[in-house]
């Protein structure tokens, strides 16, 4: 149906030289440049796995890449897996032959197929969706273009010196990637291409040259290829540091029983309740520290503290909130408010709001201003209400500070 997106599988071209660039790199293919701590093509394989229309990717490579840069890759692919279906394999000599043996990985059952510079680490997931909007009767290819702001002026007589006419630019359009296509087409183009050793500079003049029809869509002035000495400049951050808001939300409870003598927030609660726990059983600072390793996204208490390790035996939980806040601020985590509930139906905690609010604020090293405390029951149903234990949930709101965009912990 027209202009109803269809699913896609991704080429990243990755297999290049970089000739023009490579005296200026240490001889380093451009792809494989490191920017914002990880490669330069990375930075493509995030923004087509962001798409919900791209479904798989076909990595590209060099076919004599270097083990240094393959080992990268796979651990890439398994640390920070993409979530969706991906393939590596190796390119050709020219791009052209690159393309069509990642056109060899591309499932069946796509119809579109989308082909990527790994040169162009600004793409943003917006365009394409146009591009695959753009792909209907009678198109079976688009590609994003740039209108041309400058004179175009052709040489003349063979010599790259002498001026000759001048192009109209307002037929020019400079062409960017990904190129989408349907699939099956493009296949054909290339199998056409390979049999008449044709040679293009991009995908939609083979398609062009097979009899389909290209559509041109508007392009991303931001999505620029890294391509000589000067693009560089494009890869130099500037000294900034973004501040993102986050949430962590916490769950703790603890049975009543002959045990440990009851604390609540890092404050001793005299009361004939005791608590049956490994360490101190605090549960309103147990909470809490799921709520903070949450805004850091590092797992529950349960996977730093087991309580299994003999280590931590009666410990103090302002011990474990401690080592929780380092992990925190290690992170890139700086903690703006917590709010805090305890349930149960007793010991009555009225008496001792104030003195737990006051500590935690001291604890989290925060304004009292932005710790909330506050105690319930619930009106005698379940364990609580029973007198079987006691139990807490802590909400806790963040900044995670970024350097460029990546974690200050990666």
């Amino acid at each position: 149906m027209k202009g109803t997106p269809r699913k896609v599988w991704a080429i990243l071209v990755a297999a290049g030289t970089g000739s023009r660039l490579a005296p200026f790199v240490d001889s380093r293919p451009k792809q494989f440049l490191p920017w914002r701590g990880v490669p330069l093509y990375w930075h493509s394989v995030r923004a087509l796995a962001r798409c919900s229309l791209v479904q798989g990717i076909t990595i590209v490579t060099p076919a004599d890449m270097a083990e240094s840069d393959r080992n990268v890759m796979e651990n890439l692919l398994q640390t920070e897996n993409p979530g969706i279906p991906w393939i590596i394999t190796a390119g050709g000599v020219q791009r052209q032959d690159s393309v069509r043996l990642g056109l060899g990985t591309v499932p069946a059952d796509f119809p579109l197929v989308a082909v990527h510079d790994a040169a162009r680490p600004f793409l943003r997931t917006e365009l394409v969706w146009r591009l695959c909007e753009a792909v209907h009767e009678p198109w079976s290819g688009a590609i994003p273009g740039l209108e041309v702001v400058d004179t175009i002026r052709m040489t003349a007589g063979g010599c790259p010196e002498m001026a000759g006419g001048t192009l109209p630019r307002e037929r020019l359009r400079a062409v960017q990637t990904p190129q989408i296509f349907e699939t099956a087409a493009l296949a054909q183009a290339h199998a056409l291409a390979e049999i008449s050793g044709m040679q293009a500079t991009d995908d939609a003049s083979l398609l062009e040259s097979s009899g389909k029809k290209v559509r041109i869509v508007p392009g991303d002035v931001e999505n620029v290829k890294i391509t000589g000495p000067a693009d560089l400049r494009l890869l130099k951050d500037e000294q900034q540091v973004t501040a993102l808001p986050c949430n962590g939300f916490g769950y703790d409870a603890h049975r009543f029983g002959t045990g440990r003598p009851l604390k609540i927030g890092g404050i001793a609660i005299p009361c004939q309740y005791e608590i049956v726990a490994h360490s101190d059983g605090d549960v309103l600072l147990h909470a809490l520290m799921d709520a903070i390793l949450g805004c850091a996204c590092l797992g529950d208490i349960g996977s730093h503290f087991p309580d299994s390790d003999p280590a931590y035996d009666g410990i103090a939980s302002v011990i474990l909130l401690d080592q929780v806040l380092t992990m925190a601020k290690n992170a890139g985590i700086v903690i703006c408010h917590a709010d805090l509930t305890l349930i149960a139906q007793k010991p009555v905690m009225r008496p001792y709001a104030r003195e737990i609010k006051n500590n935690i604020a001291r604890l989290l090293d925060i304004d009292p201003a932005h710790v909330n405390f506050k105690a319930t029951t619930e009106e005698r149903m379940g364990f609580t209400g029973r007198l079987e234990g006691i139990k807490a949930c802590a909400m806790v709101s963040a900044l995670r500070i970024t350097d460029h965009g990546v974690r200050m912990d990666a």
